[in-house]
């Protein structure tokens, strides 16, 4: 949403008309950036989204890099006679797109939007509400910070947009001290049922449908759950799952140089990068944890340093 709401007011700025389509809701955490009003849900607004998408000139394509990810858009993304334009920082893109602007050495898809405004000289149209919306988009793929695709560069870009009025304080505040107690509690249950596997430096974080029943779980909430994993001490692999309608969402992340990027795309039917991706299964919770507990030892080498 930071890339593609900091897009929307390049643009607009530049005098463009740009139409922000999103297949479903997205975490109210997010939902402060200016233009958030305007954003379209797909699901909500389905006649007129359809009619933006055959009416469209130009369609970018932000942070995915299959149409598959785009949820229930993609039959209507298919086939469309406006050119493409795909801005991505995962691995493996697929070539759907006119033009593919493609890096997986980038922090976010949202930094790529700067060095694309930057190099079409379009740095007089980044407004404060651009640039607070694209340093959202990089502060929460990075972990603020903290994941090994922060490169100088991003420090460097991060810095350009702090120089154009944004106070990351007050961003801060907005995306990541904004919880309901309900999130807190559902926090703790998750905790509550950690499992450490010591053998293969793993923590499998989970929660069920009654967990999310009892807390009265929203879209987004669990939003960074599965980086409480990686705060333990040895820890080179943390799993988090959690049901999502008719499906179980799974994260993986990772401290050091166990890809699980590899470990998604080949078990789990998702891929991302080497220390963040996630999966999706139609299996229950429990049976997704019994499937990683036999994949792991496929891999104790890695997860040991070895």
């Amino acid at each position: 949403m930071g890339s593609a709401l900091g897009l929307a007011a390049i643009l607009r700025a530049a005098g463009k008309e740009p139409r922000v389509i999103v297949p479903n809701e997205y975490p109210s955490f997010l939902q402060w950036m200016k233009g958030s009003d305007e954003v379209l849900i797909y699901e909500e607004h389905v006649p007129e989204c359809e009619e933006l998408i055959a009416n469209a000139d130009l369609i970018f394509h932000l942070d995915y890099n299959a149409l598959q990810r785009s949820g229930s858009l993609e039959h209507l993304l298919v086939d469309v006679s406006a050119k493409r334009v795909m801005i991505d920082h995962h691995q493996q893109p697929e070539n759907f797109a006119d033009i593919m602007y493609s890096d997986s050495s980038m922090s976010s898809t949202s930094e790529m939007v700067f060095h694309l405004a930057e190099a079409l000289g379009y740095r007089e149209w980044l407004s404060k509400d651009a640039a607070e919306a694209l340093y959202t988009g990089i502060i929460t793929d990075t972990g603020n910070f903290r994941f090994s695709s922060t490169t100088p560069e991003t420090h460097r870009v991060a810095s350009a947009l702090l120089s154009m009025g944004v106070e990351s304080q007050i961003v801060a505040a907005k995306v990541y001290d904004s919880n309901r107690p309900e999130r807190l509690h559902l926090l703790a249950r998750m905790l509550q049922k950690m499992e450490v596997l010591k053998n293969y430096n793993t923590i499998i974080l989970s929660l069920n449908e009654q967990d999310l029943n009892d807390f009265d779980f929203q879209k987004g909430e669990t939003e960074g759950f599965v980086n409480y994993g990686l705060s333990v001490e040895g820890i080179e692999l943390s799993i988090f799952l959690y049901p999502s309608h008719d499906k179980v969402k799974m994260s993986f992340r990772s401290k050091t140089n166990f890809d699980v990027n590899v470990l998604a795309r080949t078990h789990f039917n998702g891929g991302g990068h080497v220390n963040a991706a996630g999966g999706v299964s139609h299996e229950s919770v429990d049976q997704n944890i019994i499937r990683i507990k036999n994949v792991l030892p496929h891999y104790a080498d890695k997860l040991r340093g070895e």
